[in-house]
């Protein structure tokens, strides 16, 4: 299914979502892989301890939300797609920002781990049918289908990365 067959659009996921092109979901898993998304691996290296501002995330810890977001993500995927009505909360990104270990790993670390992720989400998204796809969940007081959550994966890293381009590689 394409990213146009998602309805309704749901607000704030919406600008993860149009970052990824109108094709298919599989499509774009093989297109925006970690290493496509990620793939200026020196400069990421070079920078994965700075900031660009004093509060603001390193590289490390860019990486380590996105993986983290892809794993909750797909968990509301599996749920809403198995037809789960629990409504679901939300999470605070900053705290989980600041309960790992992503300082002690490097940028090539990170990058592996979510590559392996990523081949789960896959197959979590590859046995799903067109109904399972569509059904509609409620996860931090929005409604989402397990479809857009299948985009937000994709769209929520090229988000990072477009940030790190903008305020980070200057300081190379």
């Amino acid at each position: 299914m394409k990213r146009s067959e998602i309805l309704p659009m749901p607000p704030f996921f919406d600008r993860y979502i149009n970052l990824v092109e109108d094709i298919d979901l599989f499509d774009g898993f093989s297109k925006l892989t970690p290493e496509h998304v990620f793939a200026e691996a020196e400069k990421l290296t070079a920078l994965e301890d700075r900031v660009y501002a004093e509060g603001k995330w390193t590289i490390k810890d860019i990486l380590q939300h996105v993986i983290d977001n892809e794993r909750i993500m797909s968990y509301r995927a599996l749920r809403f797609s198995r037809n789960d009505k629990t409504q679901l909360p939300g999470y605070d990104e900053a705290i989980l920002a600041a309960n790992t270990v992503a300082a002690h790993r490097t940028v090539a670390d990170l990058i592996e781990e979510w590559k392996e992720l990523r081949q789960s989400t896959i197959t979590l998204f590859r046995n799903m049918d067109r109904a399972m796809l569509t059904r509609v969940g409620n996860a931090n007081q929005t409604e989402i289908t397990a479809l857009a959550l299948g985009f937000v994966i994709l769209g929520h890293p090229v988000h990072h990365m477009n940030v790190i381009r903008d305020r980070y590689f200057p300081l190379l």
